[in-house]
């Protein structure tokens, strides 16, 4: 029996762990899940390019609990690992745009996983 693809590490940017720690039971199960399909070289149905980030390969999730929003952003940008750089629950009721401040921190932790990816080379 072969064995599938190497399983890439995940490298949580920041609060990112925490943060996913806090959402609901099912949601953590789902979205953990989605991050298990990125360590594989894949993706889950749920995840899908988050715009902005143009070839910077940033993907979230979004998983809808109760309704509540809950996302998920990693990037495969760099090779080797699956840095998750931001997991939050969308406040805002007005569109399905990402916030400002969530879209500036997804930014600064890109610029944080591109230096842990540096530095993870030597």
């Amino acid at each position: 029996m072969s064995e599938g693809p190497s399983l890439k590490p995940l490298i949580w940017v920041g609060s990112s762990r925490e943060d996913l720690r806090e959402f609901p039971e099912p949601v953590q199960d789902r979205m953990g899940y989605a991050l298990y399909v990125a360590q594989r070289g894949g993706k889950h149905r749920d995840s899908k390019t988050l715009r902005g980030f143009s070839g910077a390969g940033v993907a979230e999730v979004i998983e809808d609990f109760r309704g509540d929003t809950f996302r998920a952003v990693y990037t495969v940008r760099f090779a080797g690992a699956v840095y998750v750089l931001h997991a939050f629950q969308k406040k805002s009721k007005a569109g399905r745009e990402t916030p400002r401040r969530d879209v500036e921190l997804i930014q600064q932790r890109l610029r944080e996983a591109e230096q842990i990816a540096r530095e993870r080379e030597r």
